[in-house]
């Protein structure tokens, strides 16, 4: 596929602040040298460790499902190459800020290469445990994971601001993408499809 043919495909699964938000984020600048040319191809590829970076599709739908605003302070848990914290930075704006952590510490350093050379600054990349979440910098309007889970962890739903939203996907053998809302009474859960991603390892996630 081309870049165009991305956006264009975009165009029917997400609102236009999420294609803007693409549009202006060269996905190429996020994946490794050798498979440059694949960048618009609309599939997850890999980039080492075992990871991979997600479909253009999945990215745009889990931020149109995030629903993002200029000024948010959002958690990016799994980096990988960086380019979903990259795409979310754009539309958090300059205001906004996004703290991504990675558990694998060369991705980390692959990930914070490649948001420079792509001159994003407002995204902060820390290597730890990412089913923990990253309590210091808590609460977050918005939390957004890109690895499945046996179930929604504690920490994160607790780091949640009130009336924030958390995006991930639970499941092992069927993977289905979670919205969680925090309110006034509770969590609230809405169910937004199967997905298919890689597992979330760590404490509150699946064990190596």
């Amino acid at each position: 596929m081309s870049r165009e043919a991305i956006l264009e495909m975009l165009r029917s699964r997400a609102g236009d602040r999420v294609v803007e938000a693409v549009a202006r984020t060269p996905r190429e600048l996020f994946v490794p040298e050798d498979i440059k040319h694949l960048a618009y191809e609309d599939c997850p590829l890999p980039i080492g460790e075992g990871q991979t970076i997600s479909a253009p599709h999945m990215v745009g739908i889990m931020c149109d499902v995030l629903d993002l605003h200029p000024g948010m302070k959002v958690l990016d848990v799994g980096t990988g190459s960086g380019y979903h914290a990259a795409v979310m930075a754009k539309m958090v704006g300059p205001e906004g800020h996004i703290y991504s952590i990675e558990r694998v510490a060369g991705l980390a350093e692959f990930a914070r290469h490649n948001l420079m050379t792509a001159e994003i600054t407002n995204v902060t990349v820390v290597v730890g445990d990412g089913s923990v979440g990253l309590p210091e910098h808590a609460p977050y309007d918005r939390i957004n994971v890109a690895g499945t889970a046996p179930d929604v962890p504690e920490p994160l739903k607790e780091q949640l601001r009130p009336g924030g939203r958390l995006v991930i996907p639970v499941g092992t053998s069927y993977q289905e993408l979670l919205l969680v809302t925090r309110t006034k009474e509770g969590f609230k859960i809405e169910h937004h499809g199967g997905v298919i991603f890689v597992p979330l390892i760590g404490r509150y996630g699946f064990k190596l």
